[in-house]
């Protein structure tokens, strides 16, 4: 069996841009189930290709916009985010679409799930807002869920 791998990105100098790595570093301090391994990705590109080799299942955590309220939560697979533009955009889309393209040349089967919130500042700032950091709680809970490890 393959590794499972929880993998925040985002940018923790532009405020709600850094929710996935504010996410994984709470994971983190907490602990993860054994057999699942924590990614602090930050702002990283074609550096995370090999992350996907030997894994099973990636659970991806970053600030999505998808029109929704500060805060809101979405849950989607990268195809969508590639067949509709109306879907959710990933702020860092087009780098980590073609991180997880080019794993799939390389003959990596991974499954791959993002977890997104829609942020409300991006800005100069390394705090949250209060309504995406109200929901990182449930971000972890649900990563930790899709991954199989709650």
């Amino acid at each position: 069996m393959g590794r499972k791998v929880i993998l925040g990105i985002g940018n923790l100098l532009l405020k709600d841009e850094g929710v996935g790595v504010h996410a994984v570093r709470l994971l983190e301090e907490k602990g993860v189930p054994e057999g699942v391994e924590v990614v602090d990705g930050g702002t990283l590109g074609f550096d995370l290709l090999g992350i996907f080799e030997g894994t099973d299942k990636v659970v991806v955590i970053d600030a999505l916009r998808g029109g929704g309220e500060p805060g809101t939560i979405y849950k989607v697979r990268p195809e969508d985010l590639k067949e509709d533009k109306r879907q959710p955009l990933s702020l860092h889309q087009i780098g980590f679409l073609e991180v997880m393209e080019m794993a799939r040349l390389l003959g990596f089967e991974t499954e791959v799930v993002i977890i997104g919130v829609e942020p409300k500042e991006i800005d100069w700032g390394l705090e949250l807002s209060s309504e995406v950091k109200g929901k990182l709680q449930k971000v972890i809970s649900l990563a930790l869920k899709e991954i199989g490890g709650a």
